[in-house]
């Protein structure tokens, strides 16, 4: 998270007092000790002396939950627990940076809990103060794998809810998930959902129903928070995302269905591993599979597993991770009668297995396995899983880039970018990065889907005084050599002139004829284009043309 601050009543007394109460610690230590917590909680400040000096003597507060933090560090080293009073930042908790964090014990808490979050959570003042914090995820888990299942789940209040009540919120799941599929987090429709939540669950869950419809209303209900999250996630609003899923493991539990609560749990367990932690992520899937087994369908427990291998390969653990991915096979062998399943698992099948092993091996660098597993995985219709199909390209391709197959590496990375460009996700976006990543000369591997592209990690070539200053990139933020001497780099990487690894961005008005590059800012390793091909926005910025120069165009070897 960045280090912003606002401005509080100067100076902080109370801080620099509690300061010197610690015995030998300077401005420094306590800046660094206060990094250390907010990276263990998933973020990423960057504080220093300066910082610490900010707060005490200009009254500056660091953005919550730093404070938190801070009166923990301070904590450590007077040997006693510190509230924020102490230091000065009594008030510095933003408001609603909880809400939707809770996992209250009691039913009646949970659906207050969960109501208040949703009807907060689209309105535009509701700013969560932090990011994706996989600590966060610890008393949820931790509380639903003591007690998975609530003992009743009648309740009497308003109106009664009934059957086709229950269906309504089923066909709204049902549709929310094809549109997820097809369009991405993104699309409105697949944003509604919240709606869906805040506008007609919300209602039932206050009504009058039975034990047996009670636990159909939790369990449906909490189908859909998981999907509010599941799109969250998708457009990268991870901590909303995080707040959906905790609230659907608490409704799960509510409904007594034990298996939707490991299947979200499981989920909640595939975002901390994207974000960055993977260990965590293998904790909160062999406890979802120990606890949920017995009681899960096969096909449900087959998944568990499938993200647990996933989650070990990202921890570079080759053996665990093959270990887990066996389970899940024999496991999903044992999944033959659909009838007894629930819906949302329909999509987990032999096919989805062995498009997963292959990101799986990608992820291990094995694209001899990766591609193996890969023809194994059957066709998807890019019509209806349109994201998937895109991502499965991005991973298939960085499996040939792996394996020195540069040509069918290229190919693949192109057909994932035209059918992306019709997905509204983030979450696509990071695998096409991660594709890019892989081009790059000399670059190291990207584990974490929030690392950025950068350019190309090769030393760069000397300045060809042949070419023009006017001809060199003007940006100072992007790669300054000259054109000959990038695609002397290119023809390095793809063993043909013909193609040009870089992103073509206009920096000024000369224009170019067709066969000259004009005034362009190259930067290597970012994913090629063909000419006049559609835009793709690759990060937070505005949408850039991506670019292949062809030796077609007179920009080969001999170019100047």
């Amino acid at each position: 998270m960045a280090s912003t601050t606002r401005r509080a009543k100067p100076p902080n007394d109370a801080l620099a007092r509690m300061i010197e109460q610690c015995e030998g610690a300077s401005h420094k230590s306590l800046a660094h000790r206060v990094n250390q917590l907010a990276d263990e909680a998933g973020l990423t400040t960057t504080y220093t002396h300066t910082s610490v000096a900010n707060w005490c003597r200009r009254g500056m507060v660091p953005d919550w939950p730093v404070p938190k933090l801070l009166a923990r560090a301070i904590g450590e080293r007077l040997g006693r627990p510190v509230q924020l009073a102490e230091i000065g930042m009594a008030d510095a908790e933003t408001p609603g940076a909880a809400l939707g964090l809770d996992f209250p014990r009691e039913p009646a808490d949970a659906v207050r809990v969960a109501t208040s979050f949703w009807s907060s959570v689209n309105r535009r003042d509701f700013l969560t103060g932090s990011s994706f914090a996989v600590a966060s995820f610890t008393t949820p888990v931790t509380r639903w794998l003591v007690s998975p299942a609530d003992d009743r789940a009648d309740h009497r209040g308003g109106a009664r809810v009934g059957r086709a009540d229950l269906d309504e919120l089923r066909d709204a799941a049902d549709e929310a998930r094809r549109w997820d599929s097809k369009y991405g987090g993104g699309n409105w429709k697949a944003n509604s959902v919240t709606d869906c939540l805040r506008r007609r669950a919300a209602p039932l869950l206050s009504g009058t129903f039975s034990d047996e419809v009670g636990r159909e209303l939790f369990s449906v209900t909490a189908e859909l928070s998981r999907l509010a999250g599941w799109t969250a996630f998708d457009i990268g609003q991870h901590d909303v995302a995080q707040r959906h899923f905790i609230q659907a493991l608490r409704l799960a539990r509510a409904g007594g269905d034990v298996q939707l609560g490991c299947y979200v749990l499981t989920t909640m367990a595939m975002q901390a591993l994207l974000r960055g932690f993977p260990s965590e992520a293998v904790d909160m899937t062999q406890g979802a599979f120990a606890r949920a087994n017995g009681q899960a369908a096969p096909r449900v427990l087959a998944f568990t597993k499938l993200i647990e291998a996933r989650a070990h390969a990202r921890d570079d653990n080759a053996k665990a991770a093959a270990s887990a991915l066996a389970a899940s096979e024999i496991l999903l062998d044992r999944a033959r009668d659909r009838a007894d399943e629930p819906a949302w698992i329909d999509f987990y099948h032999h096919a989805r297995l062995s498009a997963d092993a292959a990101e799986v091996f990608r992820d291990l660098e094995k694209p001899k396995e990766a591609l193996a597993w890969n023809a194994q995985a059957a066709a998807m219709q890019p019509g209806v899983f349109t994201r998937s199909v895109g991502m499965r390209l991005a991973i298939v391709g960085t499996a040939h880039l792996q394996s020195k197959d540069l040509d069918q590496g290229l190919e693949l990375g192109n057909q994932a970018v035209d059918i992306l460009t019709r997905v509204q996700s983030s979450r696509a976006k990071d695998y096409v990065r991660e594709f890019n990543a892989a081009l790059t000369p000399g670059a190291a591997r990207q584990r974490s889907a929030t690392s950025s592209i950068g350019p190309a990690a090769s030393s760069p070539s000397p300045p060809d005084p042949g070419w023009s200053r006017q001809r060199c990139c003007r940006d100072q933020r992007a790669d300054r050599r000259p054109v000959r001497s990038v695609l002397g780099e290119a023809q390095d990487v793809v063993g043909q002139p013909r193609l040009l690894l870089g992103l073509a961005q206009p920096v000024g008005q000369e224009g170019s004829r067709e066969g000259e590059v004009g005034a362009l800012a190259l930067q290597p390793g970012v994913l090629l284009r063909q000419v006049g091909n559609p835009l793709l926005e690759l990060g937070d910025g505005p949408p850039q043309p991506l670019l292949v120069l062809r030796g077609l165009l007179g920009l080969g070897a001999d170019a100047s």
